[in-house]
Formats: C-alpha cells, sequence, structure tokens
C-alpha cells in the first residue's frame, strides 16, 4: 500500500460537512483520477453521506463503524481495510476516534 501520491493538484476549498466532524480535500492524479483525503472526528451517531459515483474508502488510520444502503449489518473496518460503496448508495459512518481516509472515486 502506498503511503502517498504523488504529482497531484490538489483542491484549496476544503469539504466540510456536520459541523466540522468531517474534513476533506479533492486531489487529482495525473491521469484525472479524483480522489478525497479526509479526517472525521469522534462522533456520538453516525455521519450520513450519499455517493453519487461508487466509492472504495480506504482507512489509514483509526477504526470505524460503517453501514452501507438497506443492509441493516454494521460493520467495523480498522486502518488498512477499505469498504465499497455503490453508486447513488447512502452510507453511515461512525468514529470513536480521530479517522483518516482516502476516498477513491471508483467511476466518474
Amino acid at each position: 500500500m502506498s503511503t502517498q501520491f504523488d504529482f497531484v493538484s490538489v483542491i484549496k476549498k476544503s469539504n466540510i460537512h456536520f459541523d466540522g466532524c468531517s474534513v476533506s480535500h479533492v486531489i487529482e492524479l495525473k491521469d484525472g483520477t479524483q480522489k478525497t483525503l479526509g479526517v472525521i472526528l469522534p462522533t456520538e451517531k453516525p455521519l450520513i453521506f450519499e455517493t453519487h459515483v461508487a466509492e472504495r474508502i480506504e482507512i489509514i488510520n483509526g477504526k470505524c463503524l460503517v453501514q452501507v444502503g438497506s443492509n441493516t449489518e454494521s460493520q467495523y473496518y480498522y486502518a488498512g481495510e477499505s469498504f465499497y460503496v455503490p453508486k447513488n448508495t447512502q452510507f453511515q459512518i461512525m468514529a470513536d476516534e480521530v479517522l483518516d481516509y482516502v476516498c477513491h472515486m471508483e467511476d466518474r
């Protein structure tokens, strides 16, 4: 697993959601691929996101509890693991410690 992205453009304006509990920046690689690098702060209740493209979310540091779509089961994900969210799907994520992640946009 790579620990860095080389030769990228960074969108300077941050994406801030849920009163600052989720902050991310969009990066674009040489080939046009976009990703977001973000942090989710500890939360008492799940944050609900909706995807517009398929996303693979890679956990860099921390752990989180995730529920994807209509699945009633939630699952923990830890640093070094990732989970997939289909296009046009809602997911809930909850962290009890600072969570660093990379969101890989799977299609555009």
